[in-house]
């Protein structure tokens, strides 16, 4: 897997110290408590935890692990992945497939279709001159596959996967007969190659109720049978991939009963789960009864610093709706301490807004809070806190240092 040219830490990435620039990122070795707030890590022991359980969770149901790229858009955190087993990334956007074909990642997933002609075309140079590579996109409709015919260049190969869909859900075809008739032309394609079927469940519930659960299952019961009638029409073992971050343990079950078929799942945020929305929907959470030596662990937080306590249970903090996610959930506050890296404390307090560069801290009763600490946040959604930082330091729990950090591509 080839690599970006190697990145050094500029006076302009946010919240490093100056004592680190020019230094390659691979080598930083530098105390946390040197970083300025507010501030975004990532936890190396909880990381390395996540690759492990997630890795031994789908070999135990023979499952194949393409996780989606897009959550962190970090070749770096792509080769950890591949390195544990994964076999391939997945991606959702054109762009995002270029940035790992770039980045040497031999088999891309585009969980989406590429409708950009000059994009296209130049995804399908890339692979002409890097034949040990693999780009398989999604289809889900007849005009997909005559546009892709008509702006791929002569000689292309693309991997195609018949996209089923659900009344209510996002995009798929929505009736196994549609998803046929577009099987049947990218068969008879001399541009495209019929891998098999993809779907994703994710959209069509939010939460673990029973309802939903009867919903999502029944969903993936469907792709599964769809792989099995498209069987006839593929060369080679067919694929069948669903499965984001929520429900993979519903596709599981759907696809267990497969033969002689990769089936892939796509989930993504296992590799630094977090402490608000996956918390409570992951079927590897805790809050499952799951031991925690085969659960996922949050392996992100932040940390925001008191700058303003304008009156009593009210506390400002120097992050905000530019540092941390918000779509799903506000930080939760974990603990605080005199100086970033110090000694934590307790902390019962909430998040009740964020502004574009501030939180609101509040709490009923007395605190120890004084101004300047530095508060730890957990954090609810991957998928929108990498996309907010250029460089993220990874460290080390156990000694509080920062050996390395990784760029981001978004």
């Amino acid at each position: 897997m080839s690599q970006h040219p190697q990145r050094t830490v500029e006076a302009v990435d946010k919240s490093f110290p100056l004592s680190l620039v020019g230094r390659p990122i691979t080598a930083l070795d530098e105390p946390l408590a040197e970083f300025s707030t507010p501030l975004l890590v990532l936890d190396e022991q909880a990381m390395a935890h996540n690759l492990q359980v997630m890795a031994a969770w789908t070999a135990e149901r023979g499952l194949e692990l393409m996780p989606h790229g897009k959550t962190t858009m970090a070749p770096v955190l792509w080769r950890r992945q591949l390195d544990a087993g994964c076999t391939g990334i997945t991606v959702a956007t054109g762009w995002q497939a270029d940035v790992a074909l770039l980045a040497g990642v031999p088999t891309v997933q585009l969980a989406n279709t590429c409708t950009d002609p000059a994009l296209l075309r130049r995804l399908a140079a890339h692979l002409l001159e890097h034949p040990e590579q693999e780009l398989v996109c999604w289809a889900d409709s007849l005009a997909t596959i005559d546009l892709l015919e008509r702006e791929l260049p002569a000689g292309s190969r693309l991997g195609v996967l018949v996209e089923l869909g659900a009344d209510g859900g996002r995009t798929g075809a929505r009736d196994e007969a549609t998803a046929v008739a577009i099987a049947e032309r990218v068969a008879a394609s001399s541009t495209l190659a019929l891998y098999g079927a993809a779907g994703y469940e994710g959209a069509l519930a939010h939460d673990r109720a029973a309802e939903s659960l009867r919903v999502v299952g029944a969903y993936c019961d469907r792709l599964a049978a769809l792989v099995v009638r498209l069987r006839p029409l593929i060369e080679g073992t067919p694929w069948v991939t669903a499965g984001g971050s929520a429900y993979f343990d519903l596709v599981a079950d759907s696809f267990a009963p497969l033969t002689d078929v990769r089936a892939i799942l796509r989930s993504g945020a296992y590799l630094v789960h977090d402490s608000g929305f996956y918390r409570g929907i992951s079927p590897l959470d805790t809050t499952r009864d799951v031991d925690e030596a085969q659960a996922l662990l949050p392996a992100m937080r932040a940390y925001a610093r008191v700058v303003s306590m304008p009156e009593p249970g009210l506390a400002l903090l120097d992050a905000g709706k530019r540092d941390v996610p918000f779509d799903e959930g506000l930080p939760t506050p974990l603990a605080h301490a005199r100086r970033l890296g110090g000694q934590e404390q307790p902390l019962e307090a909430e998040i009740t807004a964020l502004n574009d560069q501030h939180a609101f801290l509040r709490w009923e009763g007395d605190s120890s809070l004084a101004l300047g600490d530095v508060v730890t946040l957990g954090l609810s959604h991957p998928c929108t806190a990498f996309d907010k930082w250029r460089l993220i330091p990874i460290v080390d729990s156990g000694t509080g240092t920062v050996r390395e950090a990784v760029e981001t591509f978004f």
